[in-house]
């Protein structure tokens, strides 16, 4: 694999929640899939990422309840990368902007997310979490 892809490493059909839902939707889709992030949506179009930290951080301990918003706890830009950019490419653009998770994009359709564990288990499968 001389120029990896994105596609390569990316999670396949990535959680969404709508942008309009509440917080407790969003924790209940985490915790029924056993996932700490969703993928943010405005009806087709990728808005964010939201993970279980916001739902925390941004929310209950701002004192937002339960049924607020998703777009209330979610941040104003979103990092996004293409399937087919190189993955070098898309760690780099992750590690300046600052996040973990990014959704992929084909065009405009959402097809994946590309976490930097992602990456990690890519290139030494044996750091995979295991049951201690």
């Amino acid at each position: 694999m001389d120029h990896p892809l994105v596609a390569d490493f990316m999670t396949p059909v990535p959680a969404t929640v709508e942008a309009t839902e509440t917080l407790r939707q969003a924790a209940q889709e985490m915790a029924e899939h056993d996932i700490g992030a969703l993928v943010v949506r405005a009806g087709r179009r990728v808005v964010g990422v939201v993970t279980d930290r916001d739902l925390v951080v941004r929310g209950l301990a701002a004192g937002l309840g339960a049924d607020a918003t998703v777009q209330q706890v979610t941040s104003g830009q979103v990092v996004t990368v293409g399937h087919a950019d190189l993955v070098e490419g898309a760690f780099d653009m992750m590690h300046a902007a600052g996040v973990s998770r990014v959704p992929v994009l084909d065009g405009d359709t959402l097809v994946g997310i590309l976490t930097f564990g992602d990456l990690a288990i890519r290139r030494d499968p044996t750091i995979a979490l295991v049951p201690w």
